[in-house]
């Protein structure tokens, strides 16, 4: 079925009205806890609406273009679309698709279990009713609330206890409009069992010139001692809306790294929130945004200390140029249960342009006595005494601000796993740096 989001109603009415007119289609191929759970997100959005710049998380991102947006809902894959190859197809991993949010291909190896969300709630209700929406909360979040009432499919990744995975599980997320301005709302949902380990690569794909909103939700739980890599690679097209929201919570004595890297879009709104909510817990939130033209990047991200001896390392750098917008609000919160909370937070800024805005909010909320925390942020250009440095040594001055920029964004790149993935998005940052064009206003 293939609805629109009706001009006659704007805003949250026409999501109000969309669902209505699905409702009885969306209950019937679902379990009735699904369905439960879909109308609660539903009426919870109908309740608090889309957020506006009077709510502070919200301050510096104005959603009124989106609002007036007529959006269709993505149509469900036929298994006939021709995807477009791009230099993550050249990766050695595990490769899943989905396309306009629904699963089209899968593979499963030892230790490792990938289905879609469909199919695991048919087969194993429990499971998936344990975990799903029990980490990334619909109560205040408008648009987890619009992806949970309009969660059709998605993915369920497990990680067996103990297992090792040898190579990444990549999950790369299309999106066809066929020549409408769609809304598509993937959701995954990732169960790390005690002790495992492994390298995950989530990335969302679209076309350029093409209006279109992809709300995506992805949900990840550690077991005791598991040890996980996460990279979120956002690469929309050039007129697109992205939300993306990532929720973690972690086990006892586990290690999460997370690294965000927000390259394409026109609106962009990346939240993550870690809840370390084990005893001697371990996160690491690594985020890159480079932004040109008129592009817009919000950065929502929270860490938060629930149990004692836990530690988290947060570095977020963004690269603006043109007239681009950025906006870094990172909160730490340490629960007065976590004593012994060793926390850092930094977020850098290099401005290429006089007409690029950042706005950074680094943000402590300490509520225990036994901690050390610490958290800063720096606004800059490029420096000139390297500039200078560097072209007496003969580099024209476009190579050496080239160059520069580039070692300013390693400090994160460096950090991406795997190694192979780590060169690929190099390469990638230099065409988005060597384009003078950017995103169309």
């Amino acid at each position: 079925m293939n609805t629109a989001v009706t001009g006659t109603a704007t805003g949250q009415e026409s999501w109000l009205a969309l669902f209505a007119e699905r409702e009885r289609e969306l209950a019937n191929e679902c379990p009735w806890w699904v369905h439960g759970l879909r109308r609660t997100a539903l009426a919870r959005f109908a309740e608090i609406g889309f957020p506006t710049t009077k709510i502070e998380e919200w301050r510096y991102t104005n959603l009124a273009p989106l609002t007036r947006t007529v959006f269709t809902a993505a149509r469900r894959p036929t298994g006939h679309e021709q995807l477009p190859e791009t230099w993550l197809d050249g990766l050695d991993a595990i490769v899943v698709r989905t396309v306009n949010g629904y699963p089209i291909s899968g593979l499963g190896q030892r230790g490792l279990a990938i289905r879609s969300l469909r199919q695991a709630w048919q087969e194993q209700p429990e499971l998936v009713q344990n975990h799903l929406a029990r980490y990334a909360s619909f109560d205040r979040h408008a648009f987890v609330a619009l992806n949970t009432a309009f969660c059709e499919d998605g993915l369920l990744v497990e990680i067996a206890p103990g297992a090792v995975l040898d190579k990444p599980v990549l999950l790369l997320h299309h999106l066809t409009p066929g020549g409408e301005t769609v809304a598509s709302h993937p959701r995954v949902l990732v169960l790390a069992g005690a002790n495992s380990q492994a390298n995950i690569v989530e990335a969302w794909l679209g076309p350029d010139s093409a209006v279109y909103l992809r709300n995506s939700v992805t949900e990840l739980v550690t077991g005791e001692g598991a040890v996980l890599e996460y990279v979120r690679l956002e690469m929309e097209g050039d007129q697109a809306y992205h939300f993306g929201a990532f929720h973690a919570r972690q086990g006892r004595s586990s290690t999460l790294a997370v690294h965000t890297i927000l390259l394409g879009g026109n609106l962009v709104r990346s939240e993550v929130g870690v809840v370390l909510d084990g005893e001697g817990a371990s996160a690491t939130l690594n985020g890159l945004y480079v932004g040109k033209g008129r592009q817009h990047m919000d950065n929502y991200t929270t860490l938060d200390h629930a149990r004692p001896h836990a530690t988290s390392l947060e570095l977020y750098k963004g690269i603006l140029d043109g007239h681009s917008e950025a906006v870094f609000h990172g909160r730490i919160i340490v629960r007065p249960e976590a004593q012994k909370t060793d926390a850092i937070q930094r977020n850098k800024n290099l401005l290429l342009s006089r007409d690029a805005v950042i706005n950074t909010k680094p943000q402590l909320e300490i509520y225990a006595d036994d901690v050390r925390c610490t958290h800063g942020a720096t606004v800059g250009q490029v420096d000139a005494d390297a500039v200078f440095y560097l072209r007496s040594r003969g580099i024209g001055h476009q190579e050496a601000r080239r160059l520069l920029t580039l070692a300013f964004a390693q400090e994160i790149t460096d950090r991406v796993q795997p190694p192979a993935l780590r060169e690929h998005l190099a390469e990638e940052l230099l065409k988005r740096l060597d384009d003078p064009v950017g995103v169309t206003p």
